[in-house]
């Protein structure tokens, strides 16, 4: 199942108060930057970030997904409703995210 494109920019809008967001559609799906890292994706309409210790502590009790078959367990953000939590979520994960390789 894909991900809709109404959901995408429900997040989106979502995030419209952090800077530097973006966004790339791969196979139906969508990969969420910040400020140029991998953060998370939408996967079957569902927001997923990186599994990594600053977003485990602000949502201790949420699950881990798998966005596909074969990809690492992403944890769920169901709080999507709240764009206070959403923008506190990115600021603390952002310097635990691998800086993207330089393309040759």
């Amino acid at each position: 199942m894909s991900s809709s494109k109404e959901y995408l920019n429900f997040i989106l809008e979502q995030l419209s108060e952090l800077d530097d967001i973006g966004y790339r559609a791969m196979m139906g799906e969508y990969i969420i930057y910040y400020k140029g890292k991998i953060i998370g994706g939408i996967y079957d309409d569902r927001f997923l970030v990186k599994n990594v210790k600053a977003a485990k502590a602000l949502m201790p009790d949420t699950a881990e997904e798998l966005p596909y078959e074969g990809a690492k367990k992403m944890l769920l953000a169901d709080n999507v409703d709240d764009k206070d939590f959403l923008k506190a979520l990115f600021e603390v994960m952002y310097e635990e995210l691998p800086t993207p390789k330089k393309k040759k």
